[in-house]
């Protein structure tokens, strides 16, 4: 998948460079997403955020324009995304939930949710779409649970 990394601090880039395995085509830049540094999302399909980054329906309408389909947040919440209007533009939306919240916990999330959709498959627990998902793969309810 085509993605673009916003609010990546140094101590973040080698954890997700050694999770991502060279398997997605991934852009990694420090700028937070805003208007002014949208135009990195040209033509991706995923954009990765933090929780400092604040993604209004006027900026997801924006990113929708843009190509972008899917949005992972490197947090456990999602207050910072108006998850509603994700959902009435088709966007979907992961965050990453479990424990390990260390850079390279982070990051091994955040590339496993885009292995997960790459694949066509539901993210399972990281999901924050607000609409049901029927593609989930049984096992990975059992894997979910495991971690």
């Amino acid at each position: 998948m085509k993605a673009v990394a916003y609010n990546i601090k140094d101590y973040e880039k080698e954890s997700l460079a050694i999770a991502n395995g060279k398997v997605h085509d991934l852009t990694l830049i420090s700028n937070s997403l805003n208007f002014r540094t949208i135009h990195y999302a040209q033509g991706k399909e995923v954009v990765i955020i933090s929780e400092d980054d604040y993604l209004d329906a006027e900026l997801l309408e924006e990113l929708q324009r843009a190509g972008v389909q899917k949005i992972v947040t490197r947090s456990i919440t999602t207050s910072h995304i108006d998850l509603l209007r994700a959902y009435d533009l088709g966007i979907q939306i992961a965050n990453t939930p479990y424990e390990d919240r260390t850079p390279k916990g982070i990051a091994e999330q955040t590339i496993r949710n885009l292995n997960l959709w790459g694949s066509g498959k539901c993210v399972g627990r990281a999901c924050c779409c607000a609409k049901e998902c029927n593609v989930m793969d049984p096992n990975q309810l059992k894997n979910d649970a495991a971690k």
